[in-house]
Formats: structure tokens, C-alpha cells, sequence
């Protein structure tokens, strides 16, 4: 394991770095997010990175420490200006805090609301990946109709995949489900237009067979191909796929659950008696918004990274953003860097040949051009 891979707690103080200039409302939503957190989690402390004047109120927070920057990463900001022109941004400080000085980081976490596009080149460019991966991937999760969550990657890091890449994005995944939810061995799924294995294109059925050889030693626990409606069935812990299908997926469920919960309001506003009726199901009502909410689902963990790095909604209000700030803190305290790695080295030394290597004119190339040119 390499020494610029700082060690995460498994108990003791965690400390997370706050890009708090991130996202659509930057310190309006951020500082109150992280004062719910602090008063939440008395082992936490926060490094609030920004401009000095916008976090004057939490210089005098206990367990805060306010870590200047003089720069914003806009939410339209291209790659190249993230990368060469705004070195001392809150993004890139925030990310920062993740680098090991003599085996120590300041953080070892990082969550930001910031510009995906950017947040993810400039944490491939500060802290590279871990030995064994090619590409980082972008992981969230999806309620399902067990009352548990889906947890799904590629969400929209890497357009194009080889089967190596979901290879790794699935020994990834289990690490994050297994640190975060508790389960030893999650189930994986890779998404496919049918359960069947000759079904799919070459890119699917190569992956499935480098899975079931990954499964075969001992490895990961794949449960086959699953269809789109798996994912909310919760047929299995984790679903694996390329980050233009895993985007479109959550775009798409984010829209539904959108549309049905404009459609009860319409429904049950529509007359006096439908009112009378809505004030009955109230109760009812109010569970469904909690389940489908998607500000309790926020906070994507950027995998693959020598570091933690959370990346928020840039719309997130207070509640969705503390969320973020939940999900890092709970995987720096179950040690997710140090479990990604064990699971990659392990696949590795098992599957000795099934390394891969990005594919010519792929976005993760032009991130990483980008970054070399910074």
C-alpha cells in the first residue's frame, strides 16, 4: 500500500474538509448544514474552506476550523479553468486536506456541492488513483421496494467502459456497500437488457464473464445480469454499469419520482373533498416524500481516489447537504479507503491478467490530458 494513502479511522475523531463556497447557494446552505452536523456527530470536526469574509460566523464554531481560499469553481467553470486557473479555489483546498504529509492528511474526507465535471478532475489530478484502478467512478444510491437502498456505479464519470473498468467499479462498489451498510459480501449485479448471458453487447459480455471469474475466486458475490426494474426491486446490494447508462438511469428516476409526487398533490388538490381526504392520508403521505426524497439519498462518493471525496447535488438545500456530510463521515469511519484497496490488491493478485487500460479518446483521457497539463 503506498504511503500517500492515508489511513481512515476506524473510530476515534473524524475530520472532514467542506468546500463551503461549492454549488448553487455556497455558505448559505453549507454552514448550516455542517453546524446540524457538528451537533450530530461530537467525535466530527469540520475544516470549512472558503473565502474568509463568507465563513466569518463559524470562526468561533467549536471542533471548526476555517481554511482559507481565495477562489470559486463556478458551476459552469470548464475543466481547464478548475484545473490551471483557479489553484486556490475552495474545491481544490477542500481537496487538498486529503493529501498525506509524512504518512498524515489534515481530512479524511471531502465533500463538495461544487461542479462535477471539475470536482472529479481536480481530485484525479491531486490525489491520482489507487493502484489497480484505471478510472475513478462516481457511486450513489436508489430506494427500492425492500425499504432498503440500491447502491448503483458508474453514475456519470466514465462514458465509455471497458469490461476491466466495470470489473473494478464493482470490487469498488462492494467495498463502499460493505463499509457503509454493514454487509460482508453485497450482491452484484451488472445492468444488461436481459438476465440472460448471451444478452447484451461484447463490452457486457466480457464484463459478466470477468465477473463470474472474480466470483469464481473467491472475489465478489455476482448474482448474474439484472434489468433497469432490478434496481428498485433491490434484486441485488450493488448494480454495475458505464457512467452514460448509470446517468441516464438517475436522471430518469429523479424525474419519476418528481412527476408522481406533483401528480398526488395535483390529485388530491384538486377539490375540497380530495383536500379533506389528503388531510386523512397526511401521515401516509409524508412517509412516501421521505422515501422517495432525494436530498435523504444525496452525497456520491468519487471511488477509486487515494482519498475520500463526497460529491453533493449542487441544488442541495441544508438537509440534503448535512446528508452529504453524513455519508463521508460514516465511510472515513469504516476505514472505506483502506477496504477499496484490500478488495482491488486481492482481485488483482487473483485475476493476475485482467488488468485494463483506458480506452483511446474516452472522457477519463481528456480529464487526465487536462490534469497533466495543469
Amino acid at each position: 500500500m503506498s504511503s500517500s494513502v492515508p489511513i481512515q479511522p476506524a473510530d476515534g475523531v473524524v475530520r472532514l474538509s467542506v468546500d463551503c463556497m461549492g454549488g448553487d447557494h455556497g455558505p448559505s446552505v453549507t454552514l448550516p448544514a455542517c453546524r446540524a452536523f457538528l451537533a450530530a456527530h461530537p467525535q466530527a470536526e469540520l475544516l470549512l474552506v472558503g473565502r474568509g469574509e463568507a465563513l466569518a460566523e463559524a470562526k468561533a464554531w467549536p471542533r471548526c476550523t476555517v481554511v482559507p481560499a481565495t477562489e470559486v469553481v463556478e458551476m459552469d467553470d470548464p475543466l481547464e479553468v478548475a484545473l490551471r486557473r483557479k489553484k486556490d479555489s475552495s474545491m481544490r483546498v477542500a481537496i487538498n486536506q486529503l493529501k498525506a504529509v509524512d504518512g498524515v492528511a489534515a481530512a479524511h474526507a471531502c465533500v463538495s456541492a461544487g461542479n462535477t465535471g471539475a470536482l472529479m478532475a481536480v481530485a484525479r489530478y491531486v490525489l491520482k488513483t489507487l493502484e489497480g484502478i484505471d478510472r475513478p467512478a462516481i457511486a450513489s444510491v436508489m430506494p427500492n421496494q425492500r425499504g432498503g437502498f440500491t447502491t448503483m456505479l458508474d453514475l456519470g464519470a466514465n462514458v465509455d467502459c471497458s469490461a476491466e473498468h466495470l470489473l473494478q467499479f464493482a470490487v469498488m462498489g462492494s467495498a463502499l456497500v460493505s463499509a457503509v451498510d454493514g454487509k460482508a459480501e453485497p450482491s452484484v449485479g451488472l445492468l444488461n437488457i436481459g438476465e440472460e448471458v448471451i444478452k447484451g453487447n461484447e463490452t457486457i459480455k466480457r464484463a459478466g464473464e470477468l465477473l463470474r471469474q472474480a466470483a469464481a475466486a473467491g472475489q465478489l458475490n455476482f448474482y448474474g445480469n439484472v434489468e433497469g426494474n432490478d434496481i428498485f426491486k433491490g434484486t441485488t446490494d450493488l448494480v454495475v454499469c458505464d457512467g452514460f447508462v448509470g446517468n441516464v438511469a438517475l436522471k430518469t428516476a429523479e424525474g419519476l419520482a418528481t412527476m408522481m409526487t406533483t401528480f398526488i398533490k395535483l390529485e388530491f388538490g384538486r377539490n375540497l373533498l380530495t383536500k379533506l381526504i389528503a388531510l386523512l392520508a397526511l401521515p401516509v403521505l409524508q412517509r412516501f416524500k421521505n422515501r422517495v426524497d432525494h436530498r435523504r439519498l444525496n452525497g456520491a462518493a468519487l471511488l477509486g481516489l487515494r482519498g475520500l471525496v463526497f460529491k453533493s447535488h449542487g441544488s442541495a438545500d441544508a438537509l440534503a447537504f448535512e446528508t452529504a456530510l453524513n455519508r463521508a463521515y460514516d465511510a472515513a469511519r469504516n476505514r472505506l479507503l483502506d477496504r477499496v484497496h484490500d478488495r482491488i490488491i486481492a482481485t488483482l493478485q487473483a485475476m493476475p491478467a485482467q488488468t485494463g487500460e483506458p480506452a483511446p479518446g474516452d472522457a477519463g483521457d481528456k480529464v487526465a490530458s487536462a490534469a497533466q497539463a495543469a
